[in-house]
């Protein structure tokens, strides 16, 4: 017999009744009934019910077991009793009569329970991953993390992507956020930094000949953490691809995706090919390149009816350069003032300075603002619009990119609010078409608004000739319910093109020459036209286990200070290790 276990808590089943057996778990519960003693003994694979009884001679001793105690049970498999059987449990039909026990692993007192599961201040989870790990629906989650990578390496083989493992340490690079940085020993003075992505490696891998790469991508940003972004570092399943068209790459990730999201959830998914939205249409429509399709609202440009219109409010505004976006939610007519009273708070309290509505019922068109415009401009609203009787449009007047974003942010919650999110979907888009460049609110210059290695659309021909802002790149990111998965895009592999992109953005020659050395270098020997994206592997996960937060999804990660409680990371490090790097720390300057 095997020294801890002959089953898994999961394996016993009504075919096993008569055998011998040998358990091996964590005590989950325990139940005292008229002097026999129940165990729910619990390990990875499931739940067996193992019973102690009086005549043992160690059911006392077994009793006074703490919860979580590791212990090895062996016994005879007999049938639970028929009024016993437990439907819900894959060994519910069965039992454990024990015959001697083993404690393998104490337990002290715990610091929150694991069974029944209780809520904990995050830096206690945190402190105690390795406890909270065991509750189910966290356990289940890694489990399916584990599962969901399995599977995109699998597809990606199966389309005959070669997966390459990119260097940890290499050189800091402007890439949007603050880079890790590492000192080295053997060259004082100098950094390695860790890759924000393997984006250089990636084509590198594609000048150098091979035509399909993948990786499941360790990637590492010093940056903020929210909700959908977890500080220090996050993995992806970074792709490229070589003589790949925008559209070649398009077909590879729906598959994969779609393919992989109908493998784990019972869920409508998007079916390939997905929606292409253009980054414009995108931010006038949802008010954001990150649309949750599944919320049937739209945004609608009314600017031009609130020119020169009796609500001066408005018209003032657009006079001086304003926008005005009109949401149309249908059938909320008969909601009460305090409906509309707190949404105009909401809409205020993220930066707006109000929320106009007009209200179309039988009689007539109400609302605050109805008094101020004529019927034909009312009638033109409502055309533009599409309203109906029973619907309310609610009115964001701001500049353009704020007048977005609200009308945006008014819409998810409308959204929310009303129950009008589809339930039971995954629901896929493409944004494309993004600005090459922007100005920086801060400044007024020009700089890269979404990925320099990307092709502008038009080649050379567009940088010289057009306007630097309304110049379109082949970049493109893939959305799903309202969460943004991935960037990508079509490189710009031609170093004329590169020096003249980073040129325009304010770097010249010797900067790009000095930042990206072997890039720039390769591209002079013969690159492919090449291009991809990486699809965040931990949004992926945290949509298909449905949950709202990274920090569910990752068996350990740090709190939003970026700190691992744990493993007291980042600590001091003693005057050796730093004199060795010939690193001095100084004191923050206040």
């Amino acid at each position: 017999m095997h020294r801890y276990r002959t089953h898994t808590c999961g394996d016993l089943r009504r075919s096993d009744v008569g055998t011998h057996a040998a358990l091996s778990g964590w005590i989950h519960n325990r139940r005292d009934h008229g002097g026999v003693l129940f165990i729910d003994l619990r390990d990875h694979y499931g739940i067996t019910q193992v019973v102690v009884r009086p005549d043992t001679g160690f059911q006392y001793e077994v009793s006074h077991l703490h919860k979580e105690t590791v212990v090895r049970f062996e016994g005879n498999v007999i049938p639970r009793e028929e009024e016993n059987i437990n439907p819900k449990m894959a060994t519910g039909e069965v039992e454990l009569d024990v015959s001697s026990y083993e404690v393998l692993g104490p337990c002290e007192a715990l610091p929150f329970s694991i069974f029944p599961e209780e809520e904990a201040p995050e830096e206690t989870r945190l402190r105690y991953r390795y406890l909270d790990l065991r509750k189910n629906r966290l356990h289940r989650n890694i489990v399916l993390r584990s599962q969901v990578i399995h599977s995109l390496r699998r597809r990606m083989y199966e389309r005959g992507f070669l997966e390459f493992q990119t260097p940890i340490l290499t050189s800091s690079s402007p890439e949007g956020a603050r880079d890790y940085l590492v000192p080295s020993r053997l060259h004082p003075g100098k950094f390695y930094a860790l890759p924000q992505a393997p984006q250089q490696f990636k084509q590198l891998v594609m000048i150098a000949g091979f035509d399909k790469y993948f990786q499941i991508a360790p990637c590492f940003r010093d940056e903020d953490a929210r909700a959908d972004r977890c500080p220090g570092e996050f993995y992806q399943l970074d792709i490229e691809m070589s003589f790949a068209t925008q559209d070649d790459i398009f077909g590879v990730v729906e598959g994969v995706l779609h393919e992989t999201f109908r493998e784990f959830s019972g869920r409508t998914v998007t079916e390939p090919p997905f929606p292409r939205i253009p980054y414009s249409e995108a931010i006038l429509r949802y008010g954001t390149d990150k649309p949750d399709l599944r919320i049937p609202l739209e945004i609608v440009d009314t600017t031009s009816l609130f020119s020169d219109s009796g609500f001066r409010a408005f018209a003032t505004a657009v006079e001086r350069g304003a926008v005005v976006r009109a949401l149309r939610v249908p059938s909320i007519a008969d909601k009460p003032r305090s409906f509309f009273d707190r949404l105009i708070e909401y809409a205020q309290s993220i930066g707006s300075k109000g929320l106009a509505y007009l209200v179309w019922n039988t009689e007539a068109v109400k609302g605050p603002i109805a008094k101020f415009l004529d019927e034909g401009r009312l009638g033109k609203l409502q055309q533009e619009c599409g309203a109906q009787t029973g619907d309310v449009v609610f009115f964001v007047c701001a500049a353009e990119k704020e007048a977005a974003r609200i009308a945006g942010e008014v819409r998810l919650k409308l959204g929310n609010d009303l129950d009008l999110i589809e339930a039971d979907t995954y629901r896929f888009c493409w944004i494309v078409d993004y600005p090459m460049f922007e100005l920086d609110p801060e400044n007024g210059k020009i700089e890269f608004s979404h990925n320099p290695f990307s092709m502008p659309q038009g080649g050379m021909e567009a940088l010289e000739s057009m306007d630097p802002l309304d110049v379109l790149a082949y970049q493109y990111d893939i959305v799903c319910n309202g969460v943004e998965l991935s960037s990508g895009a079509i490189r710009n592999h031609r170093p004329e093109i590169m020096y003249k992109a980073f040129e325009i953005a304010g770097y010249d020659r010797e900067i790009v020459d000095t930042k990206f050395p072997a890039l720039i270098n390769a591209f002079h020997f013969g690159a492919p036209p090449h291009g991809g994206l990486a699809p965040g592997i931990d949004r992926i996960v945290m949509l298909l286990a449905g949950e709202q937060n990274l920090r569910e999804v990752i068996a350990f990660p740090m709190n939003q200070r970026a700190q691992d409680l744990m493993m007291n990371a980042p600590s001091e490090v003693t005057d050796e290790q730093l004199r060795e790097l010939f690193v001095r720390v100084v004191p923050p300057i206040d």
